[in-house]
């Protein structure tokens, strides 16, 4: 397959800046393969549906993982910005860092008074390994002391970083610190729908898959069988793992919300679909050709052209049918990316 193939003409004014209020006011565009499309909002939800069915969400909590600050080399003093994107043990951190180039291993970088790390190693396209001195959760502490909210580079291309997005840029589910980048499908929850759904005999169960920074990154090869995933930590315990198997084996649909949540479910499932306890890391890649195991719906945004994301909704949908619903979303005026509206994919047989 050719990143050619996954691209398409996104206007500018449809990368949503601010997210809908009430949450589940967005619009949600309903995607049947061989169905018309349907234009609903996310609190219709409900309604689309059944007694039984669950839905799988991301309980992954965002950390301000944007940090400015200062390399100190001898007299030499420049100013640099990290930004987390992997925990690799209680002090340590892979991040992609600016400027990268003017980094090299054992030098100083100040974040604050109390925040500051050394340089342990320095990889490829601007990624540095910075070991701090603080440990565990003084460590989270003080990154949330002076960190700013990691917004997608889409957004902060436009404006910059504020109070509102910190709550605004958070699940009302959060719970398990580490992401650097939001689970936005979620986004669209509220209490209130979320009782709605549990009325409805619709079940919830919660996984956690940290997402990093890699996910904005660009796919820079044509082929895309030369593309490498960043590889992020995810779990499922063994008590969700056997009663997402039991509601399986009762008829219901796992349906997930958003792509981390799929993309972890998919990791842990078993060739007949049978979802297995998972605790380790997962590089999974799908594109067009993927076989499916064990979600048969996906709620998501919509993504970006040429986006390994738009390369997974399109395995699950269907080519043909994720680029009518997305020629149909962008004439629609349906708003894109982080802070935009939804998108309920059933899979494609």
């Amino acid at each position: 397959m050719k990143l050619a193939d996954f691209d398409f003409h996104l206007p500018d004014a449809l990368i949503a800046l601010r997210p809908t209020s009430p949450r589940d006011s967005a619009r949600l565009l309903v995607v049947n393969p061989g169905a018309p499309l349907e234009d609903l909002r996310v609190h219709d939800l409900p309604a689309l549906l059944r007694a039984g069915d669950v839905l799988v969400v991301n309980d992954t909590r965002v950390i301000p993982a944007r940090l400015k600050g200062v390399r100190m080399r001898g007299d030499s003093r420049i100013a640099v910005e990290a930004t987390l994107h992997r925990q690799l043990d209680e002090q340590t951190w892979a991040a992609f860092m600016r400027p990268g180039k003017k980094l090299a291993p054992h030098d100083r970088i100040t974040f604050g008074a109390d925040l500051a790390a050394t340089v342990r190693e320095k990889g490829e396209g601007g990624e540095i390994v910075l070991a701090f001195d603080l440990a565990g959760g003084d460590l989270m502490a003080a990154i949330a002391a002076h960190g700013m909210m990691p917004l997608p580079p889409y957004i902060a291309a436009k404006r910059g970083e504020d109070a509102r997005d910190r709550a605004d840029y958070q699940t009302v589910y959060a719970a398990e610190e580490g992401s650097v980048a939001a689970p936005t499908a979620g986004l669209h929850f509220t209490p209130e729908l979320l009782a709605r759904l549990a009325a409805a005999g619709v079940g919830l169960e919660k996984l956690t898959l940290h997402v990093g920074a890699g996910t904005f990154l660009p796919v820079k090869t044509e082929d895309l069988s030369m593309h490498k995933m960043h590889a992020e930590w995810g779990e499922i315990d063994p008590a969700t793992a056997d009663r997402l198997n039991a509601a399986r084996a009762a008829g219901g649909r796992i349906i997930c919300v958003g792509t981390t949540s799929l993309r972890l479910i998919e990791s842990a499932a078993d060739p007949d679909g049978a979802i297995r306890p998972f605790r380790a890391e997962t590089a999974i890649f799908i594109t067009p050709g993927y076989r499916f195991r064990a979600a048969e719906g996906l709620m998501t945004n919509f993504h970006l052209p040429k986006s390994t994301l738009f390369m997974l909704v399109s395995a699950f949908a269907g080519q043909a049918t994720m680029r009518a619903a997305y020629d149909h979303a962008i004439a629609s005026g349906y708003r894109f990316y982080s802070y935009g509206d939804a998108s309920l994919l059933w899979r494609a047989e």
